[in-house]
């Protein structure tokens, strides 16, 4: 007689909980990346800062016109108690206090469209979104937070109080549903989260936008305090959560080999590689990303022209000898891999020759 597998409650109970797990595993509520800016890739310090660019923690792009000279780092300055190690801090080192009327300062992260389709943006269903954080400042006033949709060209705004000097304090936004258009469904940048620190009057001149509207730049930031005023100023901001609903819920925190995965998507730097020489200087590597990229990247030389060894020399295996890269360029660049064209000083190399790096000489970069 064949024997039937009978399934007890416990059994039930069992699967149930697993699926339970598994479903808390895979899912994020978080729709920001490196909220605990516990991933700093690119560098833990920048100093120096006047343009736009990634610096530092990953995800976060700083946008910088003309306003103060700033360091940015990945700081250990946490609040208390909150499980937090690591916070972002702009620390203003050349201050501008009368900002032309187009000069502005904002961190922002740009999210992927495919990522936000669940939010129903565009239709008579759509979700509200609640931005919670945790943020300290020596310069007490209004701030201004903004979302925008970079593919219907809207945006609402919203203010917060920083009410004590040096304090860690932990703010709640709601951002209400926005049922005028849709997402695209797309890897492209489609919504952005941007956190004020300084603006003119092309910003600051009309009324604060408080529901989601066709972007006027007067209605932006009106109210945004200058940061960049005094050499003394400095902001921090850790906890970074964005979530669907009208309700903050604790920060999820993330395994940071999980963290790091998110991150590798839209950059990495390259570790060892090899290849071939083609002549004396020159010659090409291939190498298979850590991660599946968000796009075909970039191929980036670090630090410009690197020095030999650990820092990037190109090593002539067969002679050992290492030789400083002076040029690169990425080729046949895809989501998973691709190859190095790369030109040596000092010629040394030979036809054919097999060839390679140390250290992480090449960043390779997807960023929306």
């Amino acid at each position: 007689m064949a024997i039937t597998r009978i399934t007890t409650a416990n059994a039930i109970a069992d699967s149930s909980v697993q699926n339970i797990k598994m479903s808390n595993i895979v899912q994020s509520k978080n729709i920001i990346i490196n909220g605990d800016m516990s991933i700093a890739q690119r560098a833990t310090s920048a100093s120096s800062l006047t343009s736009s660019g990634y610096h530092t923690v990953d995800r976060y792009q700083t946008s910088i016109t003309n306003i103060g000279t700033w360091t940015q780092s990945q700081s250990t300055t946490v609040p208390t108690g909150q499980g937090f190690a690591t916070s972002l801090k702009m620390d203003c080192t050349t201050a501008d206090a009368s900002p032309a009327a187009d000069d502005a300062l904002l961190i922002k992260q740009k999210i992927e469209g495919q990522n936000l389709q669940y939010l129903k943006k565009g239709t008579s269903s759509a979700e509200s979104l609640t931005l919670s954080f945790w943020v300290r400042s020596n310069k007490t006033g209004t701030y201004i937070t903004r979302l925008q949709d970079a593919d219907n060209s809207r945006n609402i705004s919203q203010s917060y109080t920083i009410s004590s000097a040096d304090t860690w304090e932990k703010k709640t936004l709601t951002f209400a549903g926005d049922t005028t258009g849709t997402l695209n469904n797309d890897n492209g940048s489609s919504l952005e989260l941007n956190f004020w620190l300084g603006a003119g009057s092309t910003y600051t001149s009309g009324t604060l936008n408080t529901s989601w509207n066709s972007i006027t730049d007067a209605n932006i930031a009106v109210g945004q305090v200058n940061l960049a005023d005094s050499t003394s100023n400095e902001w921090y901001v850790t906890g970074v959560q964005l979530e669907a609903g009208t309700t903050a819920s604790e920060f999820e925190f993330l395994p940071v080999d999980v963290n790091l995965d998110r991150c590798l998507r839209y950059y990495q730097q390259a570790g060892v590689c090899t290849g071939r020489a083609y002549n004396t200087t020159a010659g090409e590597m291939y190498y298979a990303f850590l991660h599946k990229m968000r796009s075909a990247p970039s191929a980036i030389l670090i630090n410009g022209t690197t020095s030999g060894g650990e820092n990037g020399g190109v090593v002539h295996i067969s002679g050992v000898s290492s030789h400083n890269i002076t040029a690169l360029s990425g080729d046949k660049l895809t989501t998973v891999s691709c190859t190095f064209q790369v030109t040596c000083s000092g010629g040394g190399l030979s036809a054919g020759a097999i060839i390679g790096v140390q250290g992480n000489p090449f960043a390779l970069s997807a960023e929306l």
